[in-house]
């Protein structure tokens, strides 16, 4: 547990996956003096409040804000504009101001022309997740040994850059900075073009008249098993996020789609030697991500997102 709190204060607008892990892991590290929080819905504020996680619950995003030195929005980005515009006037002045969204272009664009001068806005996307959302499925587990992205805009005090860094390390994250469109072009390959092939898989499936529901539930091969969870997170946020990064999305899908030609060519003609040559390239990235510990080698049937040690 960190000796004294990063933040006297932290604003976290809205409590699902996101924000919920954030707070218990800053509860956990004790690196708020208190944590305040609001969300869209009364029923969420309820079942916060019966969790017992945060310092306070509140009903309005002005009154979660109020006095924060820290303000994080864990809310899908089509919403982050407007509560930007919501808040602004207030903000404490010094205030930090930052996201979870994992998109960032569109994130500086929609939320800085609402900011005032007097705070520090630095975006940032924690790369973890899991297909649960709500209040309950938060854990504070969820970013240890997960990339954290920060991308200031030009101009933001590096001081509060490396703040906002530091928090995110306490919770156990590894922190890179970067501009916003390399983070959207990146984020595009390695996971807005997945999950936009997960939902595609699994819709193919549904839809195939000659195999039944039950069928596809009883015979999921672990391939499709992984597609299937990638495909159960959150619609709301990830029609926001397709939509608000839609270039770097449709420049990836253009590049994948002419690879898919590629392979289907390639199986048409009976060309084993290109398929096996594209099978090794791709088996040896898959290895390079368990190498540098970003999954595990071990089966992940019947693996628990809650299995890791707090630190």
């Amino acid at each position: 547990m960190s000796s004294a709190p990063h933040f006297q204060r932290v604003a976290l607008i809205g409590f699902g996956l996101i924000g919920g892990s954030i707070a218990r892991a800053a509860k956990l590290q004790g690196l708020a003096g208190e944590i305040v929080t609001t969300a869209r819905s009364e029923r969420t504020r309820a079942r916060v409040m019966e969790l017992g996680i945060v310092d306070q619950v509140v009903a309005t995003n002005a009154d979660a804000v109020k006095d924060a030195d820290l303000v994080i929005l864990c809310i899908p980005v089509g919403a982050c504009g407007p509560v930007a515009q919501e808040i602004a006037a207030h903000l404490k002045p010094g205030a930090i101001v930052s996201d979870v969204g994992s998109v960032k272009g569109a994130i500086v664009r929609d939320m800085a022309p609402h900011l005032p001068k007097t705070v520090h806005f630095v975006p940032a996307h924690p790369v973890a997740g899991t297909e649960h959302s709500g209040p309950d499925s938060g854990f504070a587990e969820l970013f240890i040994n997960r990339w954290c992205i920060l991308t200031p805009p030009e101009g933001v005090d590096a001081a509060a850059t490396d703040r906002l860094r530091a928090f995110w390390a306490a919770m156990g994250a590894k922190v890179e900075v970067m501009t916003p469109d390399h983070h959207d072009l990146v984020l595009a390959i390695t996971s807005h073009l997945p999950h936009l092939i997960a939902y595609t898989i699994v819709g193919t499936a549904d839809e195939l008249a000659q195999v039944t529901e039950s069928e596809v539930i009883k015979f999921s091969a672990g391939g499709f098993r992984d597609f299937t969870r990638i495909a159960a997170s959150d619609p709301t946020m990830w029609r926001d996020v397709f939509l608000a990064n839609k270039e770097a999305v449709l420049e990836m899908l253009g590049t994948f789609t002419e690879d898919l030609s590629k392979l289907t060519r390639a199986i048409r003609r009976g060309d084993g030697e290109a398929l096996f040559d594209h099978f090794t390239r791709t088996r040896a990235i898959r290895r390079g991500i368990v190498e540098i510990g970003q999954d595990s080698a071990a089966a992940d049937f019947g693996r628990q997102h809650g299995a890791l040690k707090k630190p």
